[in-house]
């Protein structure tokens, strides 16, 4: 397996990048491109002691680099020679079996609508993490690529989600529940009770296993396996989500360094703490997958440390090995509908 990256991409490049492909190189057996400004990749393995690259490491020259502020509409074709898109390219082309990216995230969503291509048939490409939940977790599909969407977007979206979960995280039948204010089928906007019917069909036809309307709070202890929303709202809920942990983690922090007897309770229970914190840990994950392009593309946040990425390329070895791309396109027709449904 051959693993493009993005060596140029993200607060931390290409240090971090470097350093985190190398050591999953190592660990996972696997092949790398690191895709990039060579003298500077080349720059990183000498601060770390290396003179040569290790086997299967290899460097793609790129002499350009995707700056956060840059148009990402435009920025594929101002930049055809930055790192990003020399990896889209190769992706396209086959030279890689999947590639990942800490770096600006609409140019990448946009890069790979544009060059690797969406699969045919679906109308666009989703955000999707991995939310922890009091049931292991739920697959939030979208966190922020289409702030306005129509009901089939999001029927799409319960589909590639369900496809994700039951192929890559090995959840039979996973639970797919639409975000809305209440559980009643009634709630909602014109977009959501839309989606909310023809979800229900999808899942009265034995497509997907839909379980309805799903509060927040209904999504956090576990309501469902996958929810579905419109990039809009589906970023506010995970920025929340995110501030909440760091908000309960600042205050456990506090309260277990408050006086000797709490620091003693701390000691007590450090591994269950570890264990806490690795749970809300995003570099655990690596990063998010680009549901719905053609090839597998993982998008990994931008301040990603080493350890990150080598849980990204991790992620992308193992959405390979899933298919998860072959089984949604395998399965597009079931994903539309008619034009008196729109």
């Amino acid at each position: 397996m051959k693993i493009i990256v993005d060596a140029m991409g993200g607060d931390n490049a290409p240090e971090e990048i470097v350093k985190g492909a190398i050591n999953a190189a190592e660990e996972f057996n696997t092949e790398i491109i690191l895709v990039g400004k060579g003298e500077k990749i080349l720059r990183v393995l000498d601060k770390m002691g290396r003179k040569d690259l290790p086997s299967g490491v290899e460097i793609a020259n790129a002499s350009q680099v995707v700056e956060m502020e840059d148009d990402p509409t435009t920025v594929t074709r101002v930049k055809s020679y930055s790192s990003m898109t020399v990896g889209l390219k190769m992706l396209h082309d086959g030279n890689g079996d999947a590639m990942v990216s800490a770096g600006s995230t609409g140019a990448l969503l946009s890069g790979a609508t544009l060059i690797v291509k969406r699969i045919k048939g679906i109308r666009r490409a989703a955000l999707a993490p991995i939310v922890p939940s009091a049931k292991g977790g739920f697959l939030l599909v979208d966190c922020g690529a289409n702030a306005g969407c129509t009901p089939e977007y999001l029927l799409q979206f319960g589909y590639m989600g369900h496809f994700y979960m039951e192929n890559l995280v090995g959840r039979t039948k996973p639970k797919v529940g639409l975000l809305n204010i209440g559980t009643e089928e009634t709630k909602g906007t014109d977009l959501q009770k839309a989606t909310w019917a023809l979800l229900r069909d999808a899942g009265e036809k034995g497509k997907i296993n839909f379980v309805g309307n799903v509060e927040a709070r209904g999504a956090m202890l576990g309501d469902c396996d996958v929810l579905v929303t419109d990039g809009f709202s589906g970023n506010i809920l995970l920025k929340g989500i995110e501030g909440v942990g760091l908000l309960a983690m600042d205050e456990l922090k506090k309260m277990f360094l408050k006086n000797m007897k709490t620091k003693l309770a701390a000691a007590a229970i450090k591994d269950e703490l570890k264990s806490f914190k690795k749970r809300f840990d995003s570099s655990e994950i690596g990063g998010t997958m680009l549901l719905g392009i053609s090839k597998p593309v993982i998008k990994a946040h931008g301040s990603s440390n080493a350890y990150a990425i080598r849980s990204a390329i991790r992620q992308a070895m193992e959405v390979v090995n899933s298919n998860v791309c072959g089984a949604i396109a395998d399965n597009i027709d079931s994903m539309k509908i008619s034009s008196t449904e729109r």
